[in-house]
């Protein structure tokens, strides 16, 4: 949370909801409680704190989007100031759906930890096909943050398959994103040029 609310600080005010530190104090604000929450047993407190805030950056991610096509055609962004805005709102959304893809696979961070491997979810990774000698696999956020990388890149999944209909649809929504990014990115560097 903290990662995207510094990406998504890179922003320049014009693309961004509120001020530039305001994203990021929001996030480092649902930290505090998150983390008490945790601590003391109270999961779905964290549970829910946890979901208000990845819709807090989500939402926001999605505004900034739109107000990036929308300043595109105007000319209103200086090349270089389009090209780090680009690369702002493609690494808040690898990082805003690795949270989701983290919070919602296979009842959250929590209820994964209380089996011994992971054998049913939203998503098959290849560790799971694997014999018994990935016994005691389950996925943690590098895995997530590995789907979320591919999804945003290739426009697709690569090595893991979403199973249930919420994944896909998640996938599709932030290849949707990346795509609008980088098609938006494209068009403006074949103008400029």
């Amino acid at each position: 949370m903290i990662a995207a609310g510094l990406v998504y600080a890179a922003l320049p005010s014009s693309l961004s909801v509120g001020p530039d530190w305001l994203l990021l104090a929001i996030m480092m604000g649902a930290l505090v409680p998150s983390v008490i929450s945790h601590w003391t047993g109270h999961h779905k407190a964290d549970k829910m704190i946890g979901f208000m805030a990845s819709g807090i950056l989500t939402a926001a991610m999605i505004w900034s989007v739109g107000l990036l096509v929308a300043a595109i055609p105007q000319h209103r962004i200086e090349p270089t100031v389009l090209l780090r805005s680009a690369v702002s709102l493609w690494g808040t959304n690898i990082l805003v759906f690795a949270l989701w893809y983290w919070r919602l696979d296979a009842g959250g961070p929590h209820e994964r930890e209380k089996v011994s491997r992971h054998t049913d979810g939203a998503f098959l990774f290849p560790q799971m096909t694997l014999p018994t000698s990935s016994q005691n696999w389950s996925p943690n956020f590098v895995d997530y943050l590995f789907l979320a990388f591919n999804t945003s890149t290739a426009l697709s999944p690569t090595d893991t398959v979403p199973l249930s209909r919420w994944a896909k649809i998640l996938m599709m929504i932030q290849a949707s994103i990346s795509l609008a990014v980088l098609v938006l990115l494209a068009a403006r560097a074949v103008n400029i040029l």
